[in-house]
């Protein structure tokens, strides 16, 4: 594991105004972890939600990670706000995370709580491959607490009526809007052109302004052009596609264009 001052600072990027590009982990594979970060990206997110990929494999993705390109930056997105388990992926080197479904200043204070060191928060001390297991605990504890992101995710209709409130609480770094969940809790869908949706994402760029929280967004589909709409928009945390769609377009259209289809 690297020192202290070796391992990306993506919430300083994001603090000094820039645009950061990342991608999501979903096969559970450290050759594609790896080759994505030797690509450029400044963030990969293993993906604990919406993947088979358990913590032993989340570590081995994150060494991946570091092993391509040592200023990509490993994030999480966590399959719920779970103290127990928030805690054991910092441990394992995650240099943020992401937390999914948070609807309430309840959720978004218990996250915060978990990701901090005492006096800021609640997580508990223990030798791992964050802290070089054990050999730099002091080091790592001023680190964590000033440099790993905290991000929740905007994905219900519940959370914009409470946007506010949510992005108001102390340690919330960044807001990341879910597409496909938010629209289906708006009973719109998939629908990303529908004016509610486009309402509901001013919505969450207002706040994040009014806060000064880092807004993002997942431009999902294998087409730069998402992304690059909603860098236009504002949006400074992005993540471009994910690992298994990037792959199954790229094999499609390959397989289109030999068979003359």
């Amino acid at each position: 594991m690297n020192s202290p001052s070796s391992r990306p600072n993506l919430l300083r990027r994001m603090r000094d105004g820039g645009t950061v590009i990342g991608s999501w982990l979903n096969s559970g594979s450290p050759v594609l972890a790896e080759l994505m970060a030797s690509c450029g990206f400044d963030f990969l997110c293993v993906d604990a939600e919406h993947s088979a990929v358990d913590l032993p494999e989340t570590q081995r993705l994150f060494q991946a990670i570091r092993s391509g390109c040592p200023t990509c930056a490993s994030l999480v997105r966590l399959h719920g706000v779970d103290y127990a388990f928030v805690k054991r992926y910092l441990d394992a080197g995650a240099d943020g995370v992401i937390a999914p479904l948070v609807r309430s200043t309840a959720e978004a204070r218990l996250l915060v709580q978990a990701c901090k060191y005492p006096p800021d928060g609640m997580r508990g001390i223990g030798f791992c491959r964050a802290n070089g297991y054990g050999a730099r605990v002091e080091d790592e504890i001023r680190r964590a607490n000033d440099e790993v992101l905290v991000a929740v995710q905007i994905e219900h209709a519940d959370a914009i009526a409470a946007i506010d409130e949510i992005l108001a609480v102390p340690g919330i770094d960044a807001a990341f809007i879910g597409p496909y969940d938010l629209t289906a809790s708006m009973g719109i869908p998939a629908q990303f052109t529908h004016p509610d949706y486009v309402t509901a994402r001013a919505k969450v760029l207002a706040a994040c302004a009014r806060h000064k929280i880092v807004p993002g967004i997942h431009a999902v589909p294998s087409d730069p052009e998402a992304a690059l709409v909603a860098i236009a928009e504002g949006y400074r945390f992005v993540a471009y596609s994910l690992d298994i769609t990037m792959v199954a377009t790229a094999c499609r259209q390959g397989l289109a264009r030999i068979r003359g289809s």
